[in-house]
This record gives C-alpha cells, sequence and structure tokens, in this order.
C-alpha cells in the first residue's frame, strides 16, 4: 500500500483518538452499521482531501465500510493529527497522504498522490482536488460521477467555477446543508476557534476586546462563545445584512480601519483576502494577536505584515510568531494565519462532526445511486437526508419532538380555509 505519513509507529495513540470521537458520533455510526450490510459504495474509487483528524478518520471508515476504495490526503497541512493518520494505515489499511506541517511542495505531491488514485468520487475541504482535477489532470474528468464540497470557501470557488463555464463535474455543496452550516460553522467553528487561541496564548478573554471580521455562520458562533468568556465583541463586515443583525445581537459593528485602533485581538472568519492588511497592522495596539479561521491563509496579508516589521521571532509559544515593527510595537500571529482551531487545538468536536460527516457519506450514497443524472453544476443536499440526520441526531440526545397531526397537515396544505 503506498502512503507518506509522519510514523506509521504512532498509530496506538492514534487509534485510541479515533475510538474516542466514534463515542460522540452515533449518527455516523448508524450510517456505518447500514453500510456494512448493504455495501452501497461497492466499486467506487474515492479520492477526499479533508482535514485529517480523528473526526475525518471515522468518516473514511463508514466509506470504506460501504465498500469504497478511498484515499486520503490533507487539506490543511497544520491541521493533521499524525497518530490518526498513521493508524488509519496501519489499522484500517486506509492509504494516507499528509503530515503536519507540510511544506507547500509536499502538500500539492499528496494532492496528486490522491489523484493517482483515479477516483470517480471526490470529497473537498476547500476544493483543492477539484481545483487540481480542472486544472492539472483533466483526463479524470469524464470518469467522476460527482464531488462532494465541505466549507464555505470551497463552494465559493466551485459557484465561481459553475458561472464561468469552467466546471465539469456535477458536485454537492455539503456545506450549504442545514446539518452542516448551522451547526458544525456555528458552534464547531464558534468553540473550536476559542480553544486553539487559549491552547496558543493562554490568554484570558474577560475584558478582551475581540475583533472578529465576518458575521457569516462561523463568525456568528465564535463572536457569541469570545462574547460568553466576557469580551467585549466588535464585529467588522461588508454586508449590509449581517451587520444590521450583528449589532441587533448586541455587538459593535464598524470598519476595520476603527475596529484596528481598539482591538486586542483580531480574527478573520470570512473566505476572503486580506481582511487584515498593512493599513490595520500600522494602527494596532502593541501586543495585538491575530489569527485566522476562515479557512485559507490569505484572509490575513502575512507579507505586508512581514514588511513593515524590522524583527520576526518565530515560535515564541508554540504557533506564536512576534512581528516587530518599526515603530517599536509587537504583532503576534497564530498559527502562520491557517486555521487556529485546527493549525493549535483538535479542530471541532466529534459531537458537531457526527451530523456533517453522516450527510457527508449519505449524500454520497446519494449520487452514487443517481449516477449520470446529474449536469456540471453545484447542487444542494437533498432535503430528506438533512432532515434524516438531524432526526437521529435528536434520537441520539434523548430528544422526542411533536409530530403533525392530519387536520394541521390539511390545514397547512390548503388555500381554501382562512385566518
Amino acid at each position: 500500500m503506498n502512503y507518506d505519513v509522519k510514523d506509521v509507529n504512532l498509530a496506538p495513540g492514534g487509534k485510541k483518538r479515533i475510538e474516542w470521537a466514534s463515542n460522540d458520533m452515533p449518527v455516523l455510526a448508524q450510517v456505518m452499521a447500514r453500510f456494512e450490510e448493504e455495501k452501497p459504495l461497492m466499486g467506487t474509487k474515492m479520492s477526499a482531501c479533508l482535514h485529517v483528524t480523528a473526526e475525518t478518520a471515522n468518516l473514511v471508515r463508514t466509506l470504506k465500510a460501504g465498500g469504497a476504495d478511498v484515499v486520503l490526503c490533507a487539506s490543511n497541512p497544520l491541521s493533521t493529527q499524525d497518530d490518526v493518520a498513521s493508524s488509519l494505515v496501519k489499522d484500517y489499511g486506509i492509504p494516507v497522504f499528509a503530515i503536519k506541517g507540510e511544506d507547500n511542495k509536499t502538500y500539492y505531491k499528496h494532492i496528486s498522490s490522491a489523484l493517482d488514485h483515479k477516483p470517480t468520487i471526490t470529497m473537498d475541504d476547500g476544493a483543492d482536488l477539484v481545483s487540481a482535477i480542472h486544472k492539472e489532470r483533466k483526463e479524470l474528468i469524464p470518469q467522476i460521477l460527482g464531488s462532494m464540497e465541505e466549507t464555505t470557501t470551497g463552494v465559493i470557488r466551485l459557484k465561481a467555477m459553475e458561472r464561468d463555464g469552467a466546471l465539469k463535474i456535477p458536485v454537492f455543496a455539503v456545506n450549504n446543508a442545514d446539518t452542516k452550516h448551522l451547526f458544525d460553522n456555528r458552534y464547531g467553528t464558534g468553540q473550536s476557534t476559542l480553544d486553539g487561541i487559549i491552547r496558543a496564548t493562554d490568554i484570558l478573554f474577560a475584558g478582551k476586546t475581540v475583533v472578529v471580521a465576518g458575521y457569516g455562520w462561523c463568525g456568528k458562533g465564535f463572536a457569541m462563545r469570545a462574547k460568553g468568556m466576557g469580551a467585549n465583541v466588535v464585529v467588522t463586515e461588508i454586508n449590509p445584512i449581517k451587520s444590521l443583525e450583528a449589532a441587533m445581537d448586541g455587538f459593535l459593528v464598524m470598519p476595520m480601519i476603527e475596529a484596528a485602533k481598539i482591538g486586542d485581538l483580531f480574527c478573520t472568519l470570512t473566505g476572503n483576502v486580506s481582511v487584515i492588511g498593512k493599513e490595520h497592522f500600522e494602527v494596532m495596539k502593541n501586543g495585538a494577536i491575530v489569527c485566522n479561521s476562515g479557512h485559507f491563509n490569505v484572509e490575513i496579508d502575512i507579507k505586508s505584515l512581514e514588511s513593515i516589521a524590522t524583527k520576526v521571532n518565530k515560535s515564541v509559544r508554540n504557533f506564536v510568531d512576534q512581528y516587530v515593527l518599526k515603530n517599536g510595537k509587537s504583532i503576534y500571529l497564530l498559527g502562520e494565519g491557517r486555521l487556529i482551531n485546527l493549525a493549535a487545538a483538535e479542530g471541532h468536536p466529534a459531537c458537531v462532526m457526527d451530523m456533517s460527516f453522516a450527510t457527508q457519506a449519505l449524500t454520497t450514497e446519494y449520487v452514487i445511486k443517481n449516477k449520470g443524472k446529474f449536469g456540471s453544476k453545484v447542487y444542494d443536499v437533498p432535503k430528506e437526508i438533512d432532515q434524516w440526520v438531524a432526526s437521529l441526531k435528536l434520537k441520539s440526545m434523548g430528544i422526542t419532538i411533536d409530530t403533525l397531526t392530519k387536520e394541521q397537515e390539511k390545514y397547512l396544505a390548503s388555500w381554501e380555509e382562512g385566518t
């Protein structure tokens, strides 16, 4: 078996981590049990480019249980859990190409290795696999039945490809499923971002002015958690609706250039480039902390920060680099500008990834069962999959809900009865 991990001897620790995560993933466990019995993915060759974590391990185990021949590579150089990667190889026989801290050359070599598998289904966290297929491995396009996309950033990229007529395969926006973005993005990112910042810095949030760039579901989650820890939260946005929502949720809203003057901690969660740039760094307080939780390491203009620094002290703490500016002030960059919740912490809790990955697995099954029916565009996940996953999650939490009576169903379906 071909693979590239740091050290397969790390496998015992990784297996414990995978098994611990599986305890809090009951919905995915039910999907795995059915997949083992029915083998709906039999004959499918899959390449997945995802964060190589214990939660992801349970997803790829589920795909393999369903009969898929699956290969995994990393979607982020700093998010890989080396022991988990090793366990997938040694204990579960799943080829993995991922090493924590790998350089860009190795990162793209691993993506190429995953595509050497000649997949019929791909799974992405940021659209790097799909992008590589369209740019460098076009010969794979005719055989690909579809791709699953896990992130907001990836969906944005893919819709841009569709709009430009560049997309040549069907893609399902798993990120847009309610059981993904309403929970994974808000509660998962909210908690894990806070966790990563605290692990990296050991700061006290209470009393700090925390600037949240972007008020999408990830931004809402982090702002909510920071406020709960006693921080004074400022939101920066470009969308008037989201800005209004943030203001009505009790947060200060202002342009980044104003927030830069008062913030103690800055976190970008937008999916866009250069959200924090040179003009912002120059007016920040001494000791300001800057980090990103919006996927790629482009949201903070690191090159501009380097250009105005007279000195860079790497790793003053784990995942903390100090930039000393010409004015004598210091700015601290966390996790090299990459996803702080995965660079310095363990990503989302298994409980919330349970829904996201169950939705991933079931959407994969849906694509295979309906192969040939989809054009080269971005599709939403079928509502029945969303509803089924939510219902199972409620059941696993011991929660029951009401159902409509026949009278209520008739009333809602009728136009003849007035108010």
